[in-house]
């Protein structure tokens, strides 16, 4: 599959493109690289994207170099009661996560490091 490309997560469409950069680190992988979008969700919502050596069972293959996976997650509490830099996480139970699954997905390589945003609105 080339890039853009569609896939399906939950049964929704998600688009995702690449910059230059990111298909060249791809192309030289030899294994995949797994792409997590992850929305936490606390005492407010933050969007992050997360990028893993190793693969994941709930992963859609995007290619032989890519898997993208949507992550639901929360705290069990607002504030700073916990040790380190982030708080512990679980995973959210939504009962329709089709509805929180973005319509995007970008993934640029700078500077030896993978980046990524996701929107759920047209893309930018």
């Amino acid at each position: 599959m080339r890039l853009p490309a569609s896939i399906a997560i939950h049964d929704r469409s998600l688009t995702i493109t690449t910059s230059k950069a990111a298909r060249h680190a791809l192309s030289q992988r030899h294994a995949p690289l797994r792409v997590e979008m992850e929305l936490y969700f606390s005492c407010l919502i933050r969007k992050q994207v997360r990028f893993h050596e190793t693969l994941a069972d709930e992963a859609v293959r995007v290619n032989d170099q890519l898997q993208v996976s949507f992550r639901p997650v929360m705290t069990r509490a607002c504030g700073k009661d916990y040790d380190g830099d982030e708080p512990p996480l679980t995973d959210f139970p939504i009962v329709n996560a089709r509805a929180y699954v973005p319509r995007w997905l970008h993934i640029d390589y700078v500077h030896g490091q993978w980046q990524g945003e996701f929107g759920y609105e047209k893309q930018p």
